[in-house]
């Protein structure tokens, strides 16, 4: 299928590793322009050689999406030097473990503020595009599972966000929709971890999933790249489950 991505601009927040790396790697293959930001400096150098392999334009910035100004400012500098913007995918999440008061406070900042911050910055270049918004959430914000607490939580809030702005934005030509991993296994990631430090845990979530294996970063940027591309164009407000059928309810 030609997803009739080439020649398109994207902002990948979190691209330099995981899943917002795999988004970005998936979408250079497409011919997309890309912007990736994260807040290691080092990081974002290799990922922004690596990503500009392909001969398109890849461009990279540090910027912390908790901090509200000067994340903002970047995704306006990156708009600018893409020379407009095509698709927004909102990848990064202060990621779960801390049900602490710390934890709440800084889940919402990231997971939520950010990408309500991230949305409202790049709302006029996507209307002039008639582009995508595509927000990463987790299985464990539609059930019970591991992360449950503040990342599930405020995982849940975007796809409230996502409903509503898609129906906001759709008179601009604007899709907004939400991608929902299970467990995703990747090199150095957290179900590494896991397996390394947990072993009992990580087994009886394995025998959970029907598929019999965990979820890569590319099962996930699959979904992404088709959901942010042309080719989705009329599907918007939806919340798409990438978890080889760990999650249990019936998706109505």
């Amino acid at each position: 299928m030609d997803l009739g991505l080439k020649g398109k601009k994207a902002i990948v927040t979190g691209g330099s590793r995981g899943i917002g790396k795999c988004v970005a790697e998936t979408l250079a293959a497409e011919g997309v322009d890309i912007a990736i930001c994260a807040r290691n400096e080092e990081e974002v150098k290799t990922a922004v050689d690596s990503l500009s392999s392909n001969g398109n334009k890849v461009t990279g910035g540090v910027a912390d999406v908790g901090e509200g100004d000067s994340y903002k400012a970047w995704i306006a500098s990156a708009v600018e030097e893409l020379g407009g913007l095509d698709l927004f995918v909102a990848n990064v999440s202060a990621g779960g473990g801390n049900n602490e008061e710390e934890g709440w406070k800084a889940n919402f900042e990231v997971d939520v503020m950010g990408t309500v911050r991230g949305i409202d910055t790049v709302t006029p270049a996507l209307s002039e595009s008639k582009g995508s918004i595509v927000i990463i959430s987790t299985t464990t914000a539609i059930e019970n599972g591991p992360g449950a607490g503040a990342y599930g939580a405020m995982k849940a809030a975007l796809m409230n966000l996502s409903s509503t702005k898609s129906q906001e934005l759709a008179p601009q030509g604007i899709n907004c929709n939400v991608v929902s991993p299970g467990p995703i296994y990747i090199e150095g990631g957290a179900w590494n971890f896991i397996k390394d430090n947990m072993e009992d845990f990580y087994k009886a979530t394995l025998s959970a999933i029907p598929a019999g294996r965990m979820g890569a970063a590319q099962d996930v940027a699959n979904a992404v790249v088709f959901l942010g591309s042309p080719a989705a164009g009329y599907i918007t407000g939806t919340n798409v489950v990438v978890d080889g059928g760990f999650t249990k309810g019936v998706h109505f």
